[in-house]
């Protein structure tokens, strides 16, 4: 019996001392209502589900046990709404049909902190559009106009490409670091190298470098690299591989569905 008793006690300590995660999550977009939402996430290259829930009136809810602390995307169906890092606390979602919003622990908040002045970038970008069309309805030359936007657009793009650097070479040592990489290579069509590429390996720590998403992409660009130069290959050389998107979906930043 003393044994039995021992048994369930060191259970119970090893359970009080896991971490764990509570999503709280509401919505008003009726095209949630009644249907199942999914937790998924990037794990032993390839996308696996980690957890799953009803929309019932408006309101979710996500809890689990962590190994790790990682980045998981909200999912209705196969279409990726949201990226949330699973970490040890309670994460609160907020969805509608004008924003997303996940809150509540630490790298959640520098997350959609970050999201959001990326999303002002992209807002801002999106604007030149409507003044262009403006101007020309005002009468100003196109040459005159297409210049004048295109500044403002190499400005916006300049600045994007900071914000993006910087948060990352931040965030090297969490899962941040690797999931906006994660994010932002996930646009190309295979693995390449980019100037900004180039200079956030440059300046990777050893952890930033070691995760597996990150040294595949990087070693493959690498190759592809190689390739496209006939470095490693005959002039007719193969097309450059495509190893990385097979594994992990193009996710963006943030991506609703239609209501």
């Amino acid at each position: 019996m003393n044994k039995i008793l021992y048994t369930f006690a060191v259970i119970a300590a090893l359970t009080s001392c896991a971490s764990s995660y509570r999503v709280e999550g509401t919505t008003s977009v009726s095209a949630l209502d009644g249907n199942k939402l999914y937790l998924k996430a990037f794990k032993s290259g390839e996308v696996k589900n980690i957890d799953s829930c009803d929309v019932v009136h408006g309101e979710f809810h996500f809890a689990g046990l962590l190994d790790t602390v990682r980045i998981a995307n909200l999912y209705m169906d196969d279409e990726s709404i949201m990226p949330i890092v699973l970490e040890e606390g309670e994460i609160t979602v907020k969805i509608d049909n004008a924003s997303q919003s996940v809150g509540g622990t630490p790298l959640n908040d520098s997350l959609y902190h970050f999201i959001d002045k990326h999303n002002q970038l992209s807002n801002r970008l999106n604007e030149l559009g409507h003044r262009q069309s403006q101007m020309l309805l005002d009468g100003i030359d196109e040459e005159t106009i297409n210049q004048q936007l295109s500044v403002e657009a190499a400005q916006i793009a300049q600045e994007e490409d900071s914000l993006v650097t910087h948060f990352v070479i931040e965030n090297f040592d969490n899962v941040l670091g690797p999931g906006v990489f994660m994010m932002i290579t996930s646009q190309y069509r295979f693995p390449v190298l980019t100037p900004q590429i180039e200079y956030i390996m440059s300046k990777a720590t050893k952890l930033f470098k070691n995760d597996p998403y990150v040294s595949e992409y990087y070693q493959t660009a690498q190759e592809n690299e190689q390739r496209m130069n006939g470095l490693s290959e005959t002039a007719d050389a193969p097309a450059p591989v495509d190893t990385m998107a097979p594994k992990m979906p193009a996710a963006p930043l943030v991506n609703m569905p239609k209501p």
